[in-house]
């Protein structure tokens, strides 16, 4: 898939649907209240959890006819398009952790954001779940089988497990590579590191995420949803390094809120999922266009 002029087109299609769909009209419902406050999933509730889902499979429908004959490659970028809206209006880990500065309130804020990842994937598979539903679709109206079908063949369980934490290591060793700001000596940390600024770590997410699906894709020759899915390791990694028992209490003592053990920390999750799924996707792309070049243009 050569990316010509008009594929651009298609992407910049399927782009537009997720924006409007899922960043423009879902964001007044779901919304932060404090308008300095951060992007957390329990101020989502459910009525605007359930709406967030339809949307983004709406995108993913719609976004498979207008990136057309691609759609089934180009129309899963709709929501994560979508939710990039989110992500740069979603606010800091920094800001949250100051408007709840005990240690009781971001003990429950972390305990709670370990599994928020989950939510916004599922968000991105409702997405996947439009594009399918849209090939369904066609191969109805064609009354016979899609020839766009996906080719699924057997895989390993063990393969798949191997490629979510070989994703999971790449990600996390990149990210703190990528996402750095100046950050002071700590004698029971080696550094402490500061808030990065928001494109600082779209850079990184965006950078990480590519990579280990490039990785993957190459050596293991699996899909990218793996690499997505790793973001849920990586998150649960990089909370459990700030509630690490005397850890947190003596952030919450002695440092300012923009100050985080582990620089993963000041990504939020809907953040790390968004730019985490289109790096994946990006990153599996390249291996793809970097194996036929290494096969038939050496």
């Amino acid at each position: 898939m050569e990316l010509t002029w008009i594929m651009k087109l298609r992407i910049a299609a399927a782009a537009v649907v997720g924006v409007v769909l899922v960043g423009v009209v879902c964001w007044p419902w779901q919304s932060p209240p404090d308008p300095f406050g951060s992007l957390v999933l329990k101020e989502i509730g459910a009525n605007g959890a359930v709406t967030l889902l339809v949307m983004a499979f709406l995108a993913g429908l719609f976004s498979y006819f207008a990136s057309w004959p691609y759609g089934r490659e180009i129309g899963i970028l709709a929501a994560p398009f979508g939710l990039c809206l989110w992500s740069v209006r979603a606010g800091s880990m920094g800001a949250l952790i100051q408007l709840n500065p005990t240690l009781t309130q971001r003990s429950e804020i972390l305990a709670a954001m370990k599994w928020e990842p989950l939510f916004w994937l599922l968000v991105v598979a409702c997405g996947f779940a439009g594009v399918a539903a849209g090939q369904r679709i066609v191969s109805r109206f064609r009354n016979q089988q899609s020839q766009e079908k996906t080719d699924l063949k057997p895989v390993n369980f063990l393969y798949l497990i191997i490629s979510v934490l070989l994703s999971a290591v790449v990600v996390v060793f990149f990210l703190k590579m990528f996402a750095r700001d100046v950050g002071v000596q700590n004698n029971e940390i080696e550094i402490v590191s500061v808030q990065p600024a928001l494109w600082q770590n779209i850079f990184a997410i965006l950078m990480s995420f590519g990579i280990a699906a490039f990785l993957v894709k190459l050596f293991l020759n699996l899909s990218y949803v793996w690499s997505i899915i790793s973001c849920v390791p990586v998150t649960i990694y990089a909370v459990n390094s700030y509630m690490n028992s005397g850890v947190l209490e003596s952030f919450v003592e002695n440092y300012p809120a923009a100050f985080f053990p582990n620089v993963i920390v000041s990504i939020l999750p809907v953040q790390m999922v968004t730019f985490g799924a289109i790096g994946s996707i990006i990153g599996y792309w390249m291996a793809i266009r970097y194996d036929y070049w290494r096969k038939h243009e050496l």
